[in-house]
């Protein structure tokens, strides 16, 4: 095994995860008396607040990445590796990386969230969900193929199962997703197809608590509700989803169980820590919770590592209310600057008070001109929180040309209802065949077989 040694006369920081928490930790040492190491699977920083509008068409996934060694081109203490860490030694304090370790003198593990399915993981190919720009081009694929394969289907029932879509999940990702595919199906797509007509498109969002948008304050999801709603998306709180099967998505609303025929369900519902939080747990006996989702100190710190950090989606920092800080850009920003300064304040012999979350507020868009915004001091909803959620989304955005690009699709967007982004690619779409059913039946003559096509959908909704 190759060992990978830095310069030993500086502190060597490395970072596992280029999200917003490994990134913002990697900026802000970037004039400090100190070497980083930021290793990610990836050679880009994925901006995931925007991955939803890759998915529908608006924008195409370089608008939303920036290559992290363009970010760090300046920074002269930083290097960028492309590799996937598949352990760690907390004792030796290296990282490994296939068949080469690098020591660390402070570890950072940023490396984010993962979809839970709640022990269901055989639902994943039939309902993906939006974490990555794999995902996104996943997810666009089957909506736009949807209404391909709808304009050639001649069975009326069959149809109907390719213009619904159902969404599991009413945090941002789902309301979102809702709220786009609505403006494709009403507005964007009105025009393009002869055979059908995309305003009998059927948007379902499914929610398990009793309100869409939970993290938000209640007045606000009322109004999120009411106007999804008028966008044509059919919301159904307290419902469990209990099956997907066969593109038919059985859920429980109460005692009472309904199926809907859908070709395109799409999962918002739950997340689960990075397998990371198993290895650290395997390695240093660190609690995680049941999302696996790594119990840290309040100084962010793994409990018995004050040199090992977890920040981001993977940690779970609960000693601020007593309740999980929510898994947003936001959290893993301040996280990483907390950490990368009390790094620097230990190298000289400091401290700093424990990590607070400064909560600035939440935001989500619901379509054209509508959005919600539930700040510390201010609710906005409407066109005001629409214009405000384009503003921070745009500053938060890393480089300065993608900030640029951003603003000239959105623009175009706005003033021409198209979307230019409205690529299939990958696996061709898949139009289901009609399943045949061969009976027979035995008569004092001789047996006789029929064959009669199986009944593809039971529609409760």
């Amino acid at each position: 095994m190759v060992v990978v040694h830095e310069n030993n006369t500086l502190h060597h920081v490395v970072i596992i995860g280029g999200g917003f928490g490994g990134l913002y930790t990697a900026k802000t040492l970037a004039n400090a008396n100190v070497n980083v190491t930021l290793i990610d699977k990836r050679n880009f920083h994925l901006f995931q607040p925007l991955l939803y509008q890759v998915a529908t068409g608006t924008l195409s996934p370089a608008d939303i990445s920036s290559p992290l060694r363009a970010v760090f081109r300046k920074s002269k203490n930083t290097k960028v590796l492309l590799g996937e860490v598949n352990d760690i030694d907390p004792e030796s304090q290296v990282v490994i990386l296939g068949d080469r370790t690098i020591p660390y003198d402070t570890l950072v593990v940023a490396t984010g969230a993962n979809h839970s399915y709640y022990g269901n993981n055989h639902w994943k190919p039939m309902a993906p969900g939006l974490k990555t720009v794999e995902d996104a081009i996943e997810i666009r694929r089957r909506i736009f193929s949807a209404f391909e394969a709808a304009e050639k289907e001649t069975d009326p029932e069959v149809r109907r199962a390719w213009l619904t879509f159902v969404i599991v999940g009413a945090g941002p990702t789902g309301v979102e997703l809702a709220g786009a595919i609505s403006e494709l199906a009403y507005k964007t797509l009105k025009e393009d197809f002869r055979n059908i007509d995309t305003s009998e498109t059927k948007i379902l969002l499914l929610q398990g608590g009793d309100r869409v948008l939970p993290h938000m304050a209640p007045k606000l999801s009322k109004v999120a509700e009411a106007s999804l709603q008028k966008l044509g998306v059919v919301t159904q709180t307290n419902t469990r989803v209990t099956n997907i099967e066969d593109d038919v998505v059985t859920f429980k609303q109460g005692d009472k169980v309904q199926e809907i025929a859908s070709k395109t369900i799409l999962w918002a519902a739950g997340v689960k820590g990075s397998a990371m939080g198993q290895i650290l747990a395997n390695r240093t006996g660190v609690e995680c919770d049941r999302s696996g989702r790594v119990i840290v100190e309040p100084d962010l710190s793994v409990k018995g590592y004050k040199n090992i950090f977890v920040i981001g989606d993977l940690g779970n920092f609960s000693h601020q209310d007593g309740k999980p800080l929510p898994g947003v850009a936001p959290v893993a920003k301040q996280e990483g600057e907390y950490v990368a300064k009390l790094i620097q304040k230990r190298l000289k012999g400091q401290t700093l008070p424990q990590f607070r979350y400064n909560d600035v507020g939440s935001l989500a868009m619901i379509g054209q001109n509508l959005a919600v915004v539930d700040l510390s001091f201010i609710k906005l909803q409407g066109f005001i929180a629409w214009v405000f959620w384009l503003v921070v989304h745009i500053y938060f955005l890393i480089e300065f040309d993608t900030k640029l690009l951003v603003v000239f699709q959105w623009a175009w967007n706005y003033l021409t209802r198209s979307r230019r982004s409205r690529l299939i690619t990958g696996k061709e779409a898949f139009v289901q065949p009609q399943v045949f059913i061969e009976t027979k039946t035995v008569t004092n003559d001789a047996p006789s077989t029929t064959t009669k096509a199986k009944e593809p959908y039971k529609v409760g909704v």
